[in-house]
């Protein structure tokens, strides 16, 4: 099952995103992971560029989507959770969109850091997934794996051999997601990194985000084996452990 399963990565190069479609073939029944709304920066405007192709895959597919996930509250990009929930309902369906139980704690920070009522937000996701909790679509079982240290609230999505980690390990070259957001805990990440590393070395990371340097493409996963092996920050036979994680972070910001 594992390996029959259909993953389309689909990069947002703006703010280096990968978002996800995750498709049982035996059903059709689909999950989307963190997908983007689009924001120019220059011209402070948004647009559905990358969230309507997802909607067109999954239209040119015949893909029956089951729910929307999102591995955190992501502070660099804008959600495109509700928009597609809103168009897939147009076409009879209304996928839940969900999120860590601990959304709450982090939704409470920014309302009143920014003065938001807590009733604008309170409703904002259909399922709040409780640590290990699997939801079955199709045939895939979905386990939700807590993931703290970029922020409290983080979950990553494990299907089989497959973890979607949302901002917690990176591509090798780069190590991991920073942790200087509100909530953050570099002895969180580490524990969180060390949680992925103990899974079997052919299973198969699937990041958040990617920033290549010149000459290399964005890859979308890497498996355990590799980050063991090469994973700048947390490679077996490294030192220092949260402390050293800590401090390459700050001196990359």
């Amino acid at each position: 099952m594992d390996s029959e399963l259909i993953i389309h990565p689909i990069y947002e190069t703006v703010t280096g995103t990968f978002q996800y479609i995750v498709t049982d073939p035996s059903s059709l029944a689909t999950v989307i992971i963190d997908p983007v709304l689009d924001f120019d920066p220059c011209t402070s405007s948004i647009s559905t560029k990358s969230a309507d192709t997802l909607l067109s895959l999954i239209r040119e597919n015949d893909y029956k989507v089951d729910y929307i996930l999102e591995t955190h509250a992501h502070a660099d990009h804008l959600s495109a959770a509700s928009y597609l929930q809103a168009r897939l309902l147009e076409t009879g369906t209304r996928p839940q969109i969900g999120i860590g139980k601990r959304i709450d704690q982090v939704q409470a920070l920014f309302g009143r850091r920014y003065g938001v009522c807590a009733k604008d937000y309170e409703r904002v996701f259909d399922v709040l997934f409780e640590d290990n909790e699997v939801i079955q679509v199709g045939a895939m079982q979905i386990k939700a794996i807590h993931l703290p240290g970029h922020t409290p609230d983080h979950l990553g999505y494990q299907i089989g051999f497959n973890v979607f980690c949302g901002d917690s390990l990176f591509h090798p070259s780069i190590g991991t997601a920073r942790t200087d957001f509100p909530g953050g805990s570099a002895d969180d990440l580490w524990a969180s990194a060390q949680k992925l590393l103990a899974l079997h070395d052919d299973t198969k990371i699937w990041v958040g985000h990617d920033y290549p340097a010149k000459g290399r493409d964005p890859a979308p996963h890497m498996t355990v084996k590799q980050h063991k092996e090469v994973n700048q920050h947390v490679k077996m036979g490294g030192t220092g452990g949260a402390e050293a994680v800590a401090s390459e972070l700050a001196d990359q910001c």
